[in-house]
Protein backbone atom coordinates (compact mmCIF):
# COMPACT_ATOMS: atom_id res chain seq x y z
CA UNK A 1 0.00 0.00 0.00
CA UNK A 2 1.77 3.13 -1.18
CA UNK A 3 0.00 6.26 0.67
CA UNK A 4 0.08 9.77 -0.54
CA UNK A 5 -1.09 12.69 0.81
CA UNK A 6 -2.07 16.37 -0.08
CA UNK A 7 -0.67 19.33 1.06
CA UNK A 8 -0.46 23.29 1.18
CA UNK A 9 1.92 23.92 -1.29
CA UNK A 10 4.02 27.08 -0.93
CA UNK A 11 4.39 28.53 -4.25
CA UNK A 12 4.95 31.30 -5.97
CA UNK A 13 2.27 33.97 -7.27
CA UNK A 14 1.30 33.34 -11.04
CA UNK A 15 2.63 36.62 -12.45
CA UNK A 16 6.08 35.58 -10.97
CA UNK A 17 6.52 31.31 -11.33
CA UNK A 18 8.81 31.69 -14.54
CA UNK A 19 10.77 34.06 -12.70
CA UNK A 20 11.29 32.36 -9.17
CA UNK A 21 12.00 28.28 -10.48
CA UNK A 22 15.39 27.53 -11.65
CA UNK A 23 17.49 24.30 -11.74
CA UNK A 24 18.39 22.28 -9.13
CA UNK A 25 21.83 24.98 -7.54
CA UNK A 26 24.72 22.50 -8.72
CA UNK A 27 23.60 22.54 -12.75
CA UNK A 28 25.20 25.83 -13.09
CA UNK A 29 28.12 27.38 -13.26
CA UNK A 30 29.35 30.08 -11.33
CA UNK A 31 29.43 32.54 -13.92
CA UNK A 32 25.20 31.24 -14.94
CA UNK A 33 24.35 31.56 -11.09
CA UNK A 34 26.15 34.85 -10.90
CA UNK A 35 24.18 36.09 -14.31
CA UNK A 36 21.14 35.28 -13.00
CA UNK A 37 20.98 36.46 -9.84
CA UNK A 38 22.72 39.88 -10.77
CA UNK A 39 19.74 40.20 -13.00
CA UNK A 40 16.74 38.39 -11.32
CA UNK A 41 15.46 39.15 -7.54
CA UNK A 42 13.29 36.88 -7.67
CA UNK A 43 15.07 33.78 -8.78
CA UNK A 44 14.97 30.60 -6.01
CA UNK A 45 19.07 31.20 -6.74
CA UNK A 46 18.81 33.88 -3.83
CA UNK A 47 17.24 31.80 -1.43
CA UNK A 48 19.76 28.29 -1.77
CA UNK A 49 22.64 30.96 -2.03
CA UNK A 50 22.41 33.70 0.38
CA UNK A 51 26.15 34.57 0.78
CA UNK A 52 25.51 36.39 -2.66
CA UNK A 53 23.52 38.94 -0.84
CA UNK A 54 27.12 39.57 0.64
CA UNK A 55 29.22 39.19 -1.67
CA UNK A 56 30.83 35.92 0.45
CA UNK A 57 31.06 31.80 0.47
CA UNK A 58 28.84 31.10 3.44
CA UNK A 59 28.63 27.34 4.29
CA UNK A 60 27.81 24.99 6.81
CA UNK A 61 24.59 25.73 9.15
CA UNK A 62 25.40 29.37 8.90
CA UNK A 63 24.16 28.87 5.71
CA UNK A 64 21.26 26.82 6.23
CA UNK A 65 20.02 29.43 8.58
CA UNK A 66 20.32 32.10 6.03
CA UNK A 67 19.03 29.68 3.85
CA UNK A 68 15.43 29.73 5.93
CA UNK A 69 15.83 33.87 6.11
CA UNK A 70 15.65 34.51 2.24
CA UNK A 71 12.83 31.74 2.12
CA UNK A 72 10.85 33.64 4.95
CA UNK A 73 11.60 37.07 3.22
CA UNK A 74 10.25 35.77 0.03
CA UNK A 75 6.91 34.94 2.09
CA UNK A 76 6.73 38.12 3.55
CA UNK A 77 7.12 39.64 0.22
CA UNK A 78 4.20 38.10 -0.89
CA UNK A 79 7.07 36.40 -4.19
CA UNK A 80 5.57 33.27 -2.42
CA UNK A 81 1.91 31.98 -0.92
CA UNK A 82 0.89 29.56 0.66
CA UNK A 83 -3.13 27.51 -0.78
CA UNK A 84 -5.72 27.29 2.22
CA UNK A 85 -6.78 23.47 1.19
CA UNK A 86 -4.43 20.51 1.35
CA UNK A 87 -4.00 19.39 -2.65
CA UNK A 88 -2.80 17.67 -5.19
CA UNK A 89 -1.12 19.04 -7.78
CA UNK A 90 -1.19 18.42 -11.28
CA UNK A 91 2.24 18.71 -13.35
CA UNK A 92 2.90 18.62 -16.68
CA UNK A 93 6.08 19.34 -18.51
CA UNK A 94 6.68 19.28 -22.53
CA UNK A 95 10.28 19.83 -22.93
CA UNK A 96 12.45 21.03 -25.53
CA UNK A 97 12.20 17.52 -27.62
CA UNK A 98 8.83 17.40 -27.15
CA UNK A 99 8.45 14.96 -24.59
CA UNK A 100 5.51 15.28 -22.83
CA UNK A 101 5.34 14.27 -18.40
CA UNK A 102 2.02 14.05 -16.98
CA UNK A 103 2.34 13.21 -13.24
CA UNK A 104 0.68 14.70 -9.86
CA UNK A 105 2.80 16.23 -6.94
CA UNK A 106 2.08 14.65 -3.44
CA UNK A 107 3.36 14.07 -0.20
CA UNK A 108 4.62 10.88 0.06
CA UNK A 109 5.77 8.77 3.46
CA UNK A 110 9.02 8.36 4.96
CA UNK A 111 7.68 4.95 6.29
CA UNK A 112 6.86 3.73 3.19
CA UNK A 113 10.62 4.42 2.38
CA UNK A 114 11.46 2.44 5.22
CA UNK A 115 9.72 -0.49 4.49
CA UNK A 116 10.82 -0.63 0.67
CA UNK A 117 7.56 0.06 -0.28
CA UNK A 118 9.49 3.03 -2.24
CA UNK A 119 12.06 1.63 -3.65
CA UNK A 120 15.77 2.45 -4.57
CA UNK A 121 18.02 1.22 -7.59
CA UNK A 122 21.00 3.59 -6.21
CA UNK A 123 23.32 3.62 -3.87
CA UNK A 124 23.79 6.70 -1.59
CA UNK A 125 26.95 8.46 0.03
CA UNK A 126 26.58 8.22 3.34
CA UNK A 127 27.98 11.87 3.84
CA UNK A 128 26.00 13.74 1.99
CA UNK A 129 22.46 11.95 3.47
CA UNK A 130 23.66 13.43 6.81
CA UNK A 131 24.49 16.69 5.52
CA UNK A 132 21.73 17.02 3.58
CA UNK A 133 19.17 15.66 6.58
CA UNK A 134 21.06 18.85 8.29
CA UNK A 135 19.81 21.61 6.14
CA UNK A 136 16.57 20.00 5.73
CA UNK A 137 16.40 20.50 9.58
CA UNK A 138 17.45 24.08 9.66
CA UNK A 139 15.30 24.94 6.49
CA UNK A 140 12.18 23.36 7.36
CA UNK A 141 10.71 22.96 3.29
CA UNK A 142 11.60 20.62 0.71
CA UNK A 143 12.27 23.02 -2.70
CA UNK A 144 12.07 20.26 -5.18
CA UNK A 145 10.09 17.07 -5.21
CA UNK A 146 12.05 13.69 -5.66
CA UNK A 147 10.64 11.90 -8.60
CA UNK A 148 8.70 8.79 -8.46
CA UNK A 149 7.44 6.61 -10.71
CA UNK A 150 4.14 3.80 -10.64
CA UNK A 151 2.73 1.02 -12.92
CA UNK A 152 0.47 3.17 -15.53
CA UNK A 153 -3.01 3.43 -14.14
CA UNK A 154 -6.25 4.16 -16.21
CA UNK A 155 -8.18 5.70 -13.20
CA UNK A 156 -5.39 8.16 -12.40
CA UNK A 157 -4.46 9.54 -15.76
CA UNK A 158 -8.27 9.97 -16.60
CA UNK A 159 -8.30 12.45 -13.40
CA UNK A 160 -4.96 13.67 -14.90
CA UNK A 161 -6.21 14.41 -18.49
CA UNK A 162 -9.73 15.56 -16.94
CA UNK A 163 -7.89 18.17 -14.79
CA UNK A 164 -5.72 19.38 -17.45
CA UNK A 165 -8.94 20.44 -19.30
CA UNK A 166 -9.64 23.10 -16.46
CA UNK A 167 -7.69 26.33 -16.62
CA UNK A 168 -4.19 26.03 -15.31
CA UNK A 169 -3.09 27.92 -12.00
CA UNK A 170 0.43 28.13 -13.64
CA UNK A 171 1.71 28.10 -17.25
CA UNK A 172 5.49 29.56 -17.52
CA UNK A 173 8.78 28.51 -19.93
CA UNK A 174 12.06 28.19 -19.18
CA UNK A 175 15.06 29.63 -20.85
CA UNK A 176 15.62 25.59 -21.48
CA UNK A 177 12.54 26.30 -23.50
CA UNK A 178 10.71 23.45 -21.68
CA UNK A 179 6.79 24.70 -20.68
CA UNK A 180 5.50 23.73 -17.08
CA UNK A 181 2.13 23.38 -15.79
CA UNK A 182 0.49 23.10 -12.81
CA UNK A 183 -3.09 22.16 -11.74
CA UNK A 184 -4.34 22.30 -8.24
CA UNK A 185 -6.55 18.92 -7.67
CA UNK A 186 -8.88 19.77 -4.07
CA UNK A 187 -12.17 18.02 -4.47
CA UNK A 188 -12.13 15.55 -1.20
CA UNK A 189 -14.08 13.13 -3.57
CA UNK A 190 -11.40 13.37 -6.33
CA UNK A 191 -8.15 13.24 -3.73
CA UNK A 192 -10.02 10.26 -1.98
CA UNK A 193 -10.04 8.22 -5.32
CA UNK A 194 -6.29 9.14 -6.23
CA UNK A 195 -5.46 7.41 -2.60
CA UNK A 196 -7.33 4.80 -3.06
CA UNK A 197 -5.28 4.32 -6.20
CA UNK A 198 -1.96 4.54 -4.90
CA UNK A 199 -3.10 1.81 -1.85
CA UNK A 200 -3.77 -0.88 -4.50
CA UNK A 201 -0.38 -0.23 -5.22
CA UNK A 202 2.77 -2.46 -4.02
CA UNK A 203 5.35 -0.18 -4.61
CA UNK A 204 6.38 2.93 -6.16
CA UNK A 205 10.31 3.67 -7.62
CA UNK A 206 12.57 6.04 -6.83
CA UNK A 207 13.53 7.48 -10.27
CA UNK A 208 15.44 10.52 -9.42
CA UNK A 209 16.35 11.77 -6.08
CA UNK A 210 17.99 9.00 -3.84
CA UNK A 211 20.14 11.33 -1.79
CA UNK A 212 16.98 14.06 -1.19
CA UNK A 213 14.62 10.76 -0.08
CA UNK A 214 17.28 9.02 2.35
CA UNK A 215 17.89 12.26 3.48
CA UNK A 216 14.13 13.09 4.53
CA UNK A 217 14.12 9.76 5.88
CA UNK A 218 16.91 10.27 8.22
CA UNK A 219 15.15 13.49 8.87
CA UNK A 220 11.82 11.41 10.01
CA UNK A 221 14.04 8.67 11.96
CA UNK A 222 15.45 11.38 13.88
CA UNK A 223 11.99 13.21 14.69
CA UNK A 224 10.50 10.45 15.63
CA UNK A 225 13.02 9.55 17.96
CA UNK A 226 12.58 12.85 20.15
CA UNK A 227 8.56 12.79 19.80
CA UNK A 228 7.14 10.55 22.54
CA UNK A 229 3.52 11.65 21.00
CA UNK A 230 4.37 10.42 17.30
CA UNK A 231 1.43 8.82 15.09
CA UNK A 232 2.64 9.33 12.16
CA UNK A 233 0.70 12.03 10.88
CA UNK A 234 3.39 14.68 11.56
CA UNK A 235 4.62 16.68 8.52
CA UNK A 236 8.28 16.01 9.07
CA UNK A 237 6.55 11.85 8.39
CA UNK A 238 6.51 13.11 4.83
CA UNK A 239 8.31 14.25 1.88
CA UNK A 240 7.58 15.98 -1.26
CA UNK A 241 7.52 13.48 -4.62
CA UNK A 242 6.75 13.74 -8.54
CA UNK A 243 4.56 10.35 -9.38
CA UNK A 244 4.96 9.92 -12.96
CA UNK A 245 3.39 7.04 -15.02
CA UNK A 246 6.41 4.51 -16.25
CA UNK A 247 5.14 4.67 -19.70
CA UNK A 248 6.02 8.48 -19.43
CA UNK A 249 9.78 8.05 -17.53
CA UNK A 250 12.67 8.22 -19.98
CA UNK A 251 16.08 6.77 -19.52
CA UNK A 252 19.33 7.48 -20.93
CA UNK A 253 22.84 6.71 -20.08
CA UNK A 254 26.35 8.27 -18.85
CA UNK A 255 29.29 7.92 -20.69
CA UNK A 256 32.40 6.93 -18.83
CA UNK A 257 35.67 9.24 -19.60
CA UNK A 258 38.84 8.24 -18.12
CA UNK A 259 41.89 10.27 -17.80
CA UNK A 260 44.70 7.17 -18.44
CA UNK A 261 45.20 3.57 -19.84
CA UNK A 262 46.41 2.75 -16.11
CA UNK A 263 50.26 2.61 -17.17
CA UNK A 264 49.62 0.61 -20.46
CA UNK A 265 49.86 1.21 -23.45
CA UNK A 266 47.35 1.19 -26.21
CA UNK A 267 48.24 -2.20 -27.57
CA UNK A 268 48.20 -3.93 -24.28
CA UNK A 269 44.90 -2.12 -23.66
CA UNK A 270 43.24 -3.80 -26.65
CA UNK A 271 44.76 -7.16 -25.88
CA UNK A 272 43.32 -7.13 -22.43
CA UNK A 273 40.18 -6.32 -23.79
CA UNK A 274 40.08 -8.96 -26.10
CA UNK A 275 39.67 -11.16 -23.35
CA UNK A 276 36.08 -10.02 -22.95
CA UNK A 277 35.24 -8.47 -26.09
CA UNK A 278 35.24 -8.72 -29.84
CA UNK A 279 36.48 -5.68 -31.00
CA UNK A 280 36.15 -3.68 -34.32
CA UNK A 281 37.84 -1.05 -35.66
CA UNK A 282 35.25 1.43 -36.95
CA UNK A 283 37.46 4.31 -37.57
CA UNK A 284 36.84 7.89 -37.63
CA UNK A 285 32.79 7.81 -37.45
CA UNK A 286 31.16 8.43 -34.76
CA UNK A 287 29.59 5.08 -33.95
CA UNK A 288 26.86 4.06 -31.37
CA UNK A 289 25.57 0.87 -29.80
CA UNK A 290 22.59 -0.51 -30.96
CA UNK A 291 21.61 -3.28 -28.34
CA UNK A 292 22.54 -4.49 -24.55
CA UNK A 293 26.37 -5.60 -24.11
CA UNK A 294 27.74 -3.62 -27.06
CA UNK A 295 29.64 -0.47 -26.22
CA UNK A 296 30.98 1.84 -28.63
CA UNK A 297 34.70 3.33 -27.15
CA UNK A 298 36.64 6.05 -28.15
CA UNK A 299 40.84 5.79 -28.34
CA UNK A 300 43.44 7.67 -29.74
CA UNK A 301 40.82 9.24 -32.98
CA UNK A 302 39.43 6.11 -33.55
CA UNK A 303 35.93 4.41 -32.70
CA UNK A 304 35.37 1.08 -31.73
CA UNK A 305 32.89 -1.34 -30.60
CA UNK A 306 33.06 -4.15 -28.06
CA UNK A 307 30.78 -6.85 -28.25
CA UNK A 308 30.87 -8.56 -24.84
CA UNK A 309 31.73 -12.04 -24.98
CA UNK A 310 29.42 -13.84 -22.97
CA UNK A 311 30.75 -17.28 -22.94
CA UNK A 312 32.97 -15.31 -20.57
CA UNK A 313 30.70 -13.61 -18.13
CA UNK A 314 28.79 -14.86 -15.59
CA UNK A 315 25.21 -13.68 -15.53
CA UNK A 316 24.11 -14.25 -11.81
CA UNK A 317 22.04 -11.83 -10.88
CA UNK A 318 19.59 -8.91 -12.46
CA UNK A 319 22.90 -6.57 -12.15
CA UNK A 320 25.17 -8.54 -13.98
CA UNK A 321 22.42 -7.61 -16.93
CA UNK A 322 23.37 -4.10 -16.71
CA UNK A 323 25.65 -2.81 -19.16
CA UNK A 324 26.54 -0.15 -16.64
CA UNK A 325 28.11 -3.12 -14.50
CA UNK A 326 29.25 -5.32 -17.13
CA UNK A 327 31.86 -2.19 -18.28
CA UNK A 328 32.79 -1.98 -14.18
CA UNK A 329 33.34 -6.07 -13.89
CA UNK A 330 35.17 -6.50 -17.24
CA UNK A 331 36.89 -3.24 -17.92
CA UNK A 332 36.98 0.04 -15.44
CA UNK A 333 38.24 -2.43 -12.64
CA UNK A 334 40.06 -4.79 -13.64
CA UNK A 335 42.02 -3.28 -16.38
CA UNK A 336 41.95 0.41 -15.87
CA UNK A 337 42.21 0.20 -11.58
CA UNK A 338 38.90 2.23 -10.95
CA UNK A 339 37.50 0.38 -8.34
CA UNK A 340 35.69 3.55 -6.54
CA UNK A 341 33.48 4.94 -8.82
CA UNK A 342 32.29 7.78 -6.75
CA UNK A 343 35.47 8.91 -5.73
CA UNK A 344 38.41 8.23 -8.29
CA UNK A 345 39.11 11.31 -10.24
CA UNK A 346 40.47 9.11 -13.27
CA UNK A 347 36.37 8.87 -14.22
CA UNK A 348 34.40 11.32 -14.99
CA UNK A 349 30.47 11.23 -16.78
CA UNK A 350 28.55 12.80 -19.22
CA UNK A 351 25.03 12.37 -19.86
CA UNK A 352 23.85 10.85 -23.45
CA UNK A 353 20.96 11.85 -25.86
CA UNK A 354 22.25 9.49 -28.83
CA UNK A 355 25.14 10.04 -31.79
CA UNK A 356 25.50 13.85 -30.76
CA UNK A 357 26.84 12.57 -27.31
CA UNK A 358 28.74 10.19 -28.81
CA UNK A 359 30.86 13.19 -30.59
CA UNK A 360 30.98 15.10 -27.63
CA UNK A 361 32.77 12.65 -25.85
CA UNK A 362 35.24 12.41 -29.27
CA UNK A 363 35.61 16.18 -28.13
CA UNK A 364 36.52 15.86 -24.96
CA UNK A 365 38.87 13.13 -25.62
CA UNK A 366 40.78 14.86 -29.11
CA UNK A 367 41.18 17.71 -26.35
CA UNK A 368 43.35 16.05 -24.50
CA UNK A 369 42.07 15.77 -21.09
CA UNK A 370 40.38 11.89 -21.34
CA UNK A 371 42.23 9.01 -22.83
CA UNK A 372 39.49 7.11 -23.54
CA UNK A 373 35.91 6.80 -23.62
CA UNK A 374 33.03 4.48 -23.11
CA UNK A 375 29.27 4.44 -24.53
CA UNK A 376 26.51 2.19 -24.25
CA UNK A 377 22.79 1.56 -24.63
CA UNK A 378 19.99 2.91 -22.44
CA UNK A 379 19.08 1.04 -19.22
CA UNK A 380 15.50 0.52 -19.37
CA UNK A 381 12.57 0.87 -16.60
CA UNK A 382 12.28 -3.04 -15.98
CA UNK A 383 15.65 -3.50 -15.46
CA UNK A 384 15.40 -0.38 -12.64
CA UNK A 385 12.48 -1.89 -11.29
CA UNK A 386 13.93 -5.73 -11.35
CA UNK A 387 17.29 -4.25 -9.50
CA UNK A 388 15.71 -2.61 -7.25
CA UNK A 389 13.05 -5.65 -6.32
CA UNK A 390 16.42 -7.89 -5.83
CA UNK A 391 17.24 -5.24 -2.80
CA UNK A 392 20.51 -4.24 -5.94
CA UNK A 393 22.22 -1.22 -6.30
CA UNK A 394 23.21 -0.09 -9.56
CA UNK A 395 26.65 1.62 -10.05
CA UNK A 396 26.84 5.61 -10.07
CA UNK A 397 25.74 7.49 -12.88
CA UNK A 398 23.67 4.44 -14.73
CA UNK A 399 20.54 6.21 -15.69
CA UNK A 400 20.06 9.70 -16.67
CA UNK A 401 16.69 10.19 -16.31
CA UNK A 402 13.54 12.47 -17.45
CA UNK A 403 11.87 14.85 -16.51
CA UNK A 404 14.45 17.00 -14.87
CA UNK A 405 12.48 19.48 -12.17
CA UNK A 406 12.70 22.74 -11.11
CA UNK A 407 12.88 24.05 -7.70
CA UNK A 408 10.64 26.44 -6.13
CA UNK A 409 7.60 25.90 -7.93
CA UNK A 410 5.84 23.85 -5.24
CA UNK A 411 7.20 23.77 -1.40
CA UNK A 412 6.47 21.25 0.93
CA UNK A 413 6.80 22.73 4.61
CA UNK A 414 7.71 20.41 8.23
Amino acid sequence: MVKVIPFKAVRPTRALVGLVASRPYQSYTVDERDSRMDYNPFTFLHIVNPGYKYDQVITGEERYKLVRNRYLEFKEEGIFITDDKPSFYVYKIVNRHNQVFNGIIAATSAEDYERDIIRKHEDTIELREETFKTYLKTVGFNAEPVLLTYPDNAIIADIIKKTQKKHAEFEFSMTYRDTHYLWKVNDDAIIKIIQDEFENMKTVYIADGHHRSASSYLLYKEEKEKNPSHNGNESYSFFMSYLIPESDLVIHSFNRLIKDLNNLTKEEFLIKLDANFRIQNRGTIPYSPSKQHHFTMYLDGEFYSLYLRKTNYEFQTSLDELDAQILYKTILNPILGISDLRNDNRIDYAHTHGTDEVVNMKASIDSGEYKVGFGMCDASISQMKQIADDGLKMPPKSTYILPKLRSGITIYEF
